[in-house]
């Protein structure tokens, strides 16, 4: 999946968590990050804290790769 912008890292983040059947709050548990940040990255909000939005992305097993155009 290509990600473009913050709305489209959000949308990612959030199609893994429910694929893989975690809710915010079992996530918020297991990483200590609150409900109101991880709702505010699977929204797009893109004024996240950018390590916490890594750590969140690899703990979902995402591999993130910076690729040049």
């Amino acid at each position: 999946m290509k990600i473009n912008n913050a709305a489209d890292f959000g949308k990612a983040i959030k199609e893994r968590r429910k694929k893989l059947g975690y809710t915010q709050k079992y996530i918020s548990e297991f990483t200590g990050l609150s409900i109101s940040f991880i709702s505010d990255l699977e929204n797009g909000k893109s004024t996240i804290e950018i390590g916490k939005a890594l750590e969140l992305a690899k703990l979902l097993g995402f591999n993130i790769n910076l690729d040049e155009r």
